[in-house]
């Protein structure tokens, strides 16, 4: 999308050395005279890292001195755990509402996935402009739209309510991972992930099969142990896989024994 309006996104790394998390200093030596927005998106995907308020200033002065539009995506703001809460950027002061596009989507508080239904806000003269592009290239259908109002509008419950099972699930994998060998993470406090660091494993064998990326371990665990993950090549770290527990407890738990006695058949 960025590059169809002929722009050049320009990716920030993060590490599991700072947890994840981006600092003004890091951005600074990303920006360039040529920048007009930032991306940004809290709770994680795939990290699961949820930014805090220290976090989210330093960004927002930074955005307000250099003129700098952010695009907030916020899909897992309902999503938080241990106490931890999501905090819009576009709640920091005028300055940066004024200058925050919102964008969100009904598919995981309201597990309204297939659906593909999501909305935006933000200034009146952007979401004006959004309108204009967005009403001739693609619309939901009627009943999608009718769908939503109804989970934003409607009684709550049943989104605190799965965050409480995400939250028992969350629990529940995070023990049994750390029985597993030479397996790591940063502990994740929003979404529905957690970004593993499977990089000792890295040049283990089974048979005639040598674990060298997450690509090959994701393929190595797909067909060994007959359980799905996302190799982290694809969000820019290519020693970890993104496992997710949107699943039943008895599912994980039947999943992480699989993927142990996958790992431990690596030499």
């Amino acid at each position: 999308q960025i590059k169809l309006v002929d722009a050049t996104p320009i990716i920030l790394p993060t590490t599991e050395a700072n947890g994840f998390r981006v600092s003004r200093e890091d951005l600074e030596q990303a920006l360039s005279p040529r920048t007009k927005a930032l991306l940004l998106n809290t709770p994680s995907n795939p990290t699961g890292v949820v930014l805090d308020k220290n976090d989210l200033q330093a960004i927002a002065a930074l955005a307000v001195e250099r003129n700098l539009y952010v695009i907030s995506d916020e899909a897992y703001e309902t999503l938080t755990y241990d106490g931890v809460r999501h905090l819009s950027i576009a709640s920091l002061g005028e300055a940066i509402k004024a200058r925050t596009i919102l964008v969100n989507t009904l598919s995981k508080a309201y597990a309204m996935t297939g659906w593909r239904i999501g909305y935006a806000a933000g200034p009146k003269e952007l979401i004006r402009a959004i309108i204009d592009l967005q009403s001739q290239t693609a619309n939901p259908t009627s009943f999608a739209q009718k769908g939503a109002i109804e989970a934003l509008i409607g009684p709550q419950a049943p989104v605190v309510a799965m965050r409480e099972e995400f939250a028992r699930r969350r629990k529940s994998i995070l023990e049994r991972l750390d029985k597993i060998p030479d397996l790591r993470y940063v502990k994740p406090f929003g979404a529905f992930y957690v970004f593993l660091n499977i990089s000792a494993y890295f040049g283990r064998r089974f048979q005639n099969r040598v674990i060298l990326n997450s690509t090959d371990m994701a393929a190595y665990l797909l067909d060994e142990a007959k359980v799905a993950l996302v190799p982290g090549k694809d969000f820019g770290s290519d020693a970890h896989i993104r496992l997710s527990y949107a699943l039943s407890i008895e599912q994980l738990a039947k999943g992480l024994d699989r993927i142990e006695e996958a790992l431990m058949k690596l030499r």
